[in-house]
């Protein structure tokens, strides 16, 4: 057992180190790159960023407009009983913004974009085609690990903003017609509550949920063997990985805020 446990440990070390040198040498592209020549073509990049952002709306949509109810009806349901059912707009709109937005939203993004990210790496491994960016003295970090890392980077906060508008709409839904709550009044309330450092801190943590999924997927998919199997292995611990980071980082994170009275 002893032995056992002793390997996992190494293993987890091992992995964790490869992850940070992927993570450097994709800053290293990043900022070295523009003044390189053929650093990364454009349309790589945006058609990246169209299917990170554009085609998971909808699915943040759904997930975000839902979420957005369920808080308006059960915080209703204890703050009527204190006669204070107006402040449900305030509760919505930072909930959202400081929290349930940014996890949710990195949460539907790694189900959808990392599993994806981490097959089609997967399967270049597998076929030998990164083996080939290598004979060619192409550098594999630099031409299918950074259009996703800046891709997710940028795409995912602007996912978050629109997750938190659409959970605000949800509850804007359930106070003004279920709640009978004025909508002027409503929407005033909610603003009025939110503070700027509320959005800020939703910014910076989607930021860093946006690095977690894109290194763990990209490094998964890097490092796929054992053909067909190998590939449905490293997608499905890539997404358990990320869902298990993402949570591990928002805690962290909000600890840091609490104690830091932001």
């Amino acid at each position: 057992m002893v032995s056992l446990i002793g390997r996992k440990i190494i293993a987890i070390v091992t992995q964790t180190g490869e992850v940070f040198i992927l993570f450097s040498k994709t800053l290293f592209w990043l900022f070295l790159g523009p003044f390189k020549r053929k650093f990364v073509r454009r349309p790589n990049i945006f058609n990246q960023m169209v299917f990170v952002g554009i085609r998971s709306l909808p699915i943040v949509f759904f997930v975000a407009l839902f979420t957005g109810v369920v808080i308006a009806m059960q915080s209703a349901y204890q703050l009527s009983k204190l006669g204070a059912t107006i402040y449900v707009a305030g509760l919505v709109s930072v909930s959202l913004a400081r929290e349930l937005g940014p996890v949710f939203t990195a949460l539907v993004v790694t189900g959808r974009v990392g599993a994806a990210i981490t097959a089609e790496l997967g399967s270049m491994k597998v076929t030998e085609q990164i083996e080939a960016l290598d004979t060619l003295a192409l550098d594999p970090v630099r031409f299918l690990v950074v259009p996703r890392f800046l891709a997710l980077l940028v795409m995912l906060p602007v996912l978050t903003v629109m997750s938190d508008i659409f959970g605000m709409i949800g509850g804007f839904i359930v106070g003004v017609f279920s709640l009978k709550i004025n909508p002027f009044l409503y929407v005033s309330t909610s603003f009025k509550l939110l503070e700027g450092k509320d959005l800020l801190t939703g910014f910076f943590k989607s930021a860093v949920f946006a690095i977690i999924i894109s290194m763990v997927s990209c490094y998964k998919g890097l490092t796929t063997s054992g053909g067909a199997e190998g590939v449905g292995k490293s997608t499905t611990t890539s997404v358990v990985t990320s869902f298990i980071l993402i949570i591990l980082a928002d805690c962290i994170l909000t600890a840091i805020f609490y104690f830091a009275n932001i």
